[in-house]
């Protein structure tokens, strides 16, 4: 049960206590939503208070995407939305009806590596792991925005990703090399 309902719930059994009276639970509604998530189309039924990154990991059991901080600062659930990068914990679900949502679980499989997620392994671009789906996705809107070509661009447009272990210059290293990668014709996946 999220903490919003819990307190929905409080709320509700105060206000009969302090009248007297006893007063039923009210059905909490849910809205339909389609989502095409990492290449599959979902028909669901969402609360309307409920993130996107609640949805992805309390209901779909999606939990590559990390809750960091929950208020947009850390970069933890960073996920693609159509393409573009944003944070999971700041975007409400049911505003994305019939959006395309890329996950970190979307981007590669064990065996058949996303080449960020290569890159992230060659370059040894994290050490605790926890900000590491939120880097990569980052890393492929900044790619797909193509915003950034030099070093300084990576780590300016990536800033809104921390990384707590400070692996910074590795992970702007793997950020790179996919960058060059690209610029020299190699298949982007």
């Amino acid at each position: 049960m999220s903490m919003i309902t819990e307190r929905a719930e409080a709320l509700h059994h105060t206000a009969g206590r302090e009248s007297g009276k006893r007063v039923a639970a009210t059905p909490i509604a849910t809205l339909p939503l389609q989502l095409t998530i990492n290449g599959e189309e979902r028909a669901l039924q969402v609360e309307p208070w409920t993130t996107l990154l609640d949805l992805l990991r309390e209901k779909l059991d999606l939990t590559g995407s990390k809750k960091g901080c929950d208020h947009g600062q850390c970069g933890a659930c960073t996920v693609l939305i159509d393409g573009k990068r944003i944070n999971s914990c700041l975007k409400l679900a049911v505003t994305l009806d019939g959006a395309e949502i890329t996950t970190i679980e979307g981007l590669g499989q064990p065996g058949n590596l996303h080449q960020l997620q290569a890159a992230f392994i060659e370059h040894d671009a994290f050490q605790c792991g926890y900000c590491t789906p939120g880097q990569i996705c980052s890393a492929q809107g900044l790619i797909n925005e193509g915003h950034a070509h030099s070093r300084a661009e990576v780590r300016e447009q990536m800033s809104g990703n921390l990384c707590r272990c400070g692996a910074y210059t590795n992970i702007a290293d793997a950020v790179i090399e996919v960058l060059d990668r690209r610029a020299n014709g190699e298949k982007q996946e």
